[in-house]
């Protein structure tokens, strides 16, 4: 079973049915946000999106999680593992929706920070530390590839009209990356910024 990541904000649920309810309403918000998702999760495309993702999570291909704000017990949003290639050690973060009022503030980072050192400090690929993680994002998404950019992921280029999307859009893919010879770096400038952080409150 695989176990929850806990950080010093956040902790990141892997998906279980017991989550389902809160989930959805943690997605419920902020449609517009989601034309620039590849897959919708809000109202009544939920159940699809929660269906994908225990498909992918059963087939081995993701690994999915609630973000919960551990002083309130609330699920605040969702991340996941996605593209998982084992034999590579290389995987993609992605999926991540947060709820409006927790953006730009410690809960992104924190939930990278955990993601990060699971996958290049060996809980990913079974206690073998990844060599590479991908983080892409909608070429529209310019508030996502400024996010991205801060955790110290180095910009690789885009792919052309590599996709289309729910809302029929055919997207051009900014990816980003992150090779285990970075982590350590990576892994100072977070701290660095959860830190500032420590003295806060509230989300």
């Amino acid at each position: 079973m695989t176990p929850p990541l806990t950080g010093r904000f956040v902790k990141l649920l892997p998906y279980a049915d017991s989550l389902k309810g809160e989930l959805r309403t943690a997605l419920d918000v902020d449609q517009d946000a989601w034309r620039l998702f590849s897959r919708a999760g809000f109202g009544e495309h939920f159940d699809a999106w929660w269906e994908d993702s225990m498909r992918m999570a059963a087939a081995g291909s993701a690994l999915n999680y609630a973000i919960l704000d551990p002083t309130d017990g609330r699920v605040v949003g969702a991340t996941s593992f996605l593209n998982l290639r084992p034999k590579d050690r290389v995987g993609e973060i992605g999926a991540t929706f947060l709820r409006p009022e927790v953006r730009a503030g410690r809960v992104n980072p924190d939930a990278k920070r955990l993601m990060l050192a699971h996958a290049f400090e060996g809980g990913l690929f079974d206690g073998e530390p990844a060599h590479r993680v991908e983080i892409v994002t909608d070429a529209r998404n310019l508030r996502s590839q400024g996010a991205i950019a801060k955790l110290g992921a180095v910009r690789e280029g885009v792919l052309r009209r590599h996709k289309v999307t729910w809302t029929r859009h055919v997207r051009d893919t900014v990816i980003f990356s992150i090779i285990g010879e970075e982590w350590p770096a990576v892994r100072d400038g977070l701290d660095a910024r959860l830190a500032a952080f420590a003295g806060e409150a509230d989300i």
